[in-house]
This record gives structure tokens, C-alpha cells and sequence, in this order.
């Protein structure tokens, strides 16, 4: 196993039970688990692999991904009632699948060759589209929308990151490992010290 097939399994499973608990908020039954867990594991990878025409997307290439974000779901279903704030667990597992995804999808765009600005969409693509579809479908404001959240803004920063580090080694692993660290600490930082960027106010219109 490569070390991107790798980082698509973590991704898919961290992100799934981001799905699973939030299905379990919305007190789904187990279908509605598997679907929501599913959506959210290959949501973004699917959207990364069509723009770069990967063919065939990843997870109709290895079913295990989808797979695994059952299992993710089923695990879910039955644990979920011993979790007191499964908001905040949520939370963090979102930030650790974010950042683990964006890695993936910048990893893919740079095995590949592309361009910088298409690596670093591809990672912020591959990051947060799943979340994204996740909660629209639940009916909840995205993550990636809430104000002067820190989530896009980490996603670009991480894949970023991943570009200076493949300009400056041809390590294979440490674009992916510095992406993975910008990523995590910028949304984190978010979500534990409230970093935020500036939000835009309006103000009344001048006579």
C-alpha cells in the first residue's frame, strides 16, 4: 500500500464517522448512517478524482473504501450514546480527517504533475467537499461556511505547505507530513483558541 492509498483509507474512515455521529444527531436509522458516513468518506475524493479525470474514481477501484466507511457507520450506531457532546467529537474528528484528506488530495494532484494552484485546490477540494455534503444533506451550516472559521483557509494553507516542501526535497513523505501539520494546527488552533479571520460588517449606506 502507498503512502497516499494510505492516507485516502485514514481519511475515508475519519471522515465516515464525522457522517456516522452526525447522522446519529439527526437520529437516522442504520441506512441513514451508511449513507451519510459514506457521502461524507468519498464526497471529496470523488469530486478531486473527476476534475483530475482519475479514472476509475478511487473508491469504485478498491470498494474497500466504502467498505470501511460502513463499518465506520455500524460502529457508530452503537456507540454513539456514550458520547456526551457529540458535537465536539464531531468537531475534532472533522479537523483530524481535514487534514488528513487535504494531504491526499494535494499528494494526488503532485504524483500526477500538476500545477501549484491546482494542487492546492485539489487538497482543499479533497478536504472539504465531503464535510461540505455532509451538512447540507443534515441540514446543519457547513463547517466551511461558518464565519471566519478557520477550515478553507487551513485546507489551503496545508496543501501550501505541501508545495514548499516538494520544492525544497524529494522526500516522498514530507510534503504530505508538513501539509498534515499546517492543516491540523491551523484548524485546531481554530477550534481551541477561537482563531478566526475577519469577518466582513456592514455598515448603513452615507447620505
Amino acid at each position: 500500500m502507498s503512502p497516499l492509498d494510505a492516507l485516502d483509507f485514514a481519511a475515508v474512515f475519519v471522515f465516515a464517522l464525522t457522517g456516522a455521529l452526525t447522522a446519529s444527531r439527526a437520529q437516522l436509522d442504520i441506512i441513514g448512517f451508511a449513507f451519510l458516513a459514506s457521502l461524507t468518506a468519498v464526497g471529496g475524493g470523488t469530486i478531486r478524482d473527476l476534475l483530475l479525470y482519475q479514472n476509475p474514481i478511487f473508491w469504485i477501484d478498491d470498494p474497500r473504501y466504502i467498505l470501511i466507511a460502513c463499518a465506520a457507520a455500524a460502529l457508530v450506531f452503537v456507540t454513539a450514546h456514550l458520547f456526551e457532546s457529540r458535537l465536539r467529537v464531531i468537531l475534532w474528528l472533522d479537523a483530524l480527517a481535514l487534514s488528513v484528506a487535504v494531504a491526499a488530495g494535494a499528494g494526488v494532484a503532485l504524483a500526477t504533475g500538476q500545477s501549484p494552484i491546482i494542487v492546492a485546490l485539489m487538497g482543499a477540494v479533497t478536504g472539504t467537499m465531503g464535510g461540505l455534503m455532509r451538512d447540507v444533506v443534515a441540514n446543519e451550516v457547513p463547517l466551511a461556511l461558518k464565519q471566519g472559521e478557520l477550515y478553507v483557509t487551513a485546507a489551503f494553507a496545508g496543501a501550501v505547505a505541501a508545495l514548499l516542501t516538494a520544492g525544497v526535497t524529494d522526500h516522498t513523505l514530507a510534503p504530505l507530513a508538513a501539509c498534515t501539520a499546517v492543516t491540523l494546527i491551523l484548524r485546531a488552533g481554530s477550534i481551541a483558541f477561537g482563531w478566526r479571520l475577519p469577518v466582513y460588517k456592514s455598515r448603513p449606506p452615507k447620505q
